[in-house]
Formats: structure tokens, C-alpha cells, sequence
């Protein structure tokens, strides 16, 4: 008996990390030290800093998966993972120096994990972070032939006096939306119940979705909001505060940029909820409630703004091909997020 019997194959790891070696490679920018297959991937902080902070994040991509599995598609779920990182830590005003992932599965099939790795090379190129290192796990027994888990791990640096931590936010501050790419990666479990109780496939094309399968639709990749966030400091944008919105939708998100003496005021008629949430309300008889606290709705990410800066906020996002709209505004309160009927 051998570890192959068992269900690892050894040579085909190694083989599989020499596939990727080249894609992963691309990623990186100045601050790497060293290359592909240390026990730990170096970076040197960059120069110019006063007093650096690092800041970091971890997620996942959740039942979002299962529909990867399903329908053999797998290059954007790595996508989906940078994203869900890099917009965390990007709430604090960080820029993305580097990620690491964590790739688990019950037997290694290297062309499709080579999918799932060009993905997460093409968010990390979206973001600008390098992807310096990572863990690719054979666990027979563990996980279902053809089925994979995924982690990311992503670290940022800001300078120190300019952490955005809520404390700028002030009453009177506008709320600025920018539009998700649909559900993102939160919201999943509810999804795939939805398709199971209407005995629909990913393969079925509804009118509504104009001839793209379900299966096309819900893998659209989560919107990575680095470059226009990033460029709006960097053009001289003074922004209080910002939200990632993903689990909990805004409701749970939104309070998570304020002070505690803080709510926030939404105008719902801001803007039309996209048709791919109204057409799951509609299938799976989902309250109005339960969507705004399941989903994003449409809103990806939240910018605040002093109400003097909220023009020229918006013209800048507009300027960069994003349809950005004023959303709400900063009120008195304890954490509410008001308006959302």
C-alpha cells in the first residue's frame, strides 16, 4: 500500500502546481520577494509609508460552488473569492498588496483546478494584489468525486492617519451606490432552493434572462470595486466611510461604516431592483424583508461622502464608466437602516 492507493497522488500535485506556475507568476508586482513553491511567499513593504498598517481578510464563495460543480464551469469562481477579500479590506481604505489561497478537494483533477486558478490570477490581476503563495489539499473520503472548497486570504496596507474606521462619518453625509454584477456570492443556499422547488436546471433558460442558462447567470463573478475605489483616493475623493455589501445585504452591512450614534436613511426608489432578483422573489415567494436581508439588491458596494462632495463624487464614478447613484444619506440614530420597505 501506498499514499496513491489511499486516494493522493503526489506526482500529479506536483505536476499540477508546475501547470499553473506561469499563470500564477503574472500576478506579481514590485514588493514579491522570491517565486512560486517556498514554505511562505515574501513581500517587502513598499516605500513611502509613514506609519504602515496592514490589514487583512479571509472568505470564501459558500454554496455559490455547488452550481461551479454542477455545470463544470469553474473559471470564475476564483474571481468571486479574490473579490469577496479584497472589497473587505478595501472598506478600510487599503490597497491590496497580496493574496493566498486554500483549494481542498477529494481527488485532484488538475484541468479543472487550473480553471479555478486562472480565475483567482484574473481577480487578483482586477485588484492589483499579487498571488503570492497558496495550499492545494487531496482529501479523499473528505469531499465528493469532482467537488473542491475554496479560501482566500488577502492582505492590504494603508497608511495609518488615513484608516477609514468610521469616525469621519458625520450626520448630513450622502450615500453613494455603485452597482453590483448581480448576486455576487452571498445569498446561495436560498438560491439553489429556489431552483429545486421549481424543478428548474441550470441549463434552463428563462425568457427573463435572455437566452443565457441559470447556470451562466448566478456564475457572473462578484464585482471587484478595487480600481474605481482606489482611483476615487487617489484622485483626491474625501470619502468617510464604505461598505462591502454581502452577507446580510444592506441592513447588516451599511451600520458596519458608522458611528454608533449613526443610522442611515435609504430612498428605495433611488433606483430599479434588477430583474434577476425580482424574477427569484417571485419564485420562490420570498418576502420583501427577507430579500433585502438575504441579497444585495442590486448595490455592491457604498461610499460615503460629505453632502458638499457628493457631486463631484459622482461625477468622478460616472467619469470611470460607472453608473453610480446617490442612494441615502447618514441620520441620527443607533444602527438603523431606515426606508427599506
Amino acid at each position: 500500500m501506498d499514499y496513491q492507493q489511499a486516494g493522493v497522488d503526489i506526482e500529479a500535485g506536483r505536476s499540477f502546481v508546475q501547470t499553473i506556475k506561469d499563470n500564477v507568476e503574472s500576478t506579481y508586482r514590485p514588493g514579491v520577494l522570491g517565486g512560486l513553491g517556498g514554505f511562505g511567499g515574501c513581500f517587502e513593504i513598499p516605500a513611502g509609508y509613514r506609519q504602515p498598517v496592514l490589514i487583512s481578510g479571509t472568505d470564501g464563495v459558500g454554496t455559490k460552488l455547488k452550481i461551479a460543480h454542477q455545470t463544470d464551469q469553474h473559471h470564475t469562481v476564483g474571481i468571486d473569492l479574490v473579490a469577496m477579500c479584497v472589497n473587505d479590506i478595501l472598506t478600510a481604505g487599503a490597497e491590496p498588496l497580496f493574496f493566498l489561497d486554500y483549494l481542498a478537494t477529494g481527488k485532484l483533477e488538475p484541468d479543472q483546478l487550473a480553471q479555478v486558478v486562472a480565475g483567482i490570477v484574473e481577480g487578483c490581476k482586477q485588484s492589483g494584489c499579487a498571488l503570492l503563495g497558496g495550499e492545494t489539499a487531496e482529501m479523499p473520503g473528505f469531499y465528493q468525486t469532482g467537488e473542491y472548497d475554496l479560501a482566500g486570504f488577502c492582505v492590504g496596507i494603508v497608511e495609518k492617519s488615513e484608516i477609514l474606521d468610521g469616525s469621519r462619518v458625520q450626520v448630513g453625509d450622502v450615500a453613494i451606490a455603485l452597482p453590483s454584477s448581480g448576486v455576487h456570492s452571498n445569498g446561495f443556499s436560498l438560491v439553489r432552493k429556489i431552483i429545486e422547488m421549481n424543478q428548474l436546471t441550470w441549463a434552463d433558460k428563462p425568457a427573463e434572462f435572455q437566452g443565457k442558462t441559470l447556470g451562466e447567470v448566478f456564475l457572473t463573478p462578484t464585482q471587484i470595486y478595487v480600481q474605481a475605489i482606489q482611483g476615487a483616493l487617489k484622485a483626491g475623493l474625501e470619502i468617510h466611510g464604505m461598505a462591502h455589501i454581502t452577507g446580510g445585504g444592506l441592513p447588516e452591512n451599511l451600520p458596519r461604516c458608522l458611528q454608533k450614534n449613526q443610522a442611515i436613511a435609504i430612498d428605495a426608489s433611488s433606483w430599479e431592483i434588477p430583474g434577476l432578483f425580482q424574477w427569484l422573489q417571485k419564485m420562490g415567494e420570498v418576502p420583501q424583508a427577507a430579500m433585502w436581508d438575504t441579497f444585495n439588491m442590486g448595490v455592491g458596494y457604498v461610499v460615503l461622502v460629505s453632502k458638499t462632495n457628493a457631486a463631484k463624487s459622482l461625477e468622478w464614478f460616472t467619469s470611470q464608466g460607472i453608473n453610480a447613484w446617490q442612494i441615502g444619506a447618514v441620520v441620527d440614530g443607533t444602527g438603523e437602516v431606515l426606508g427599506l420597505q
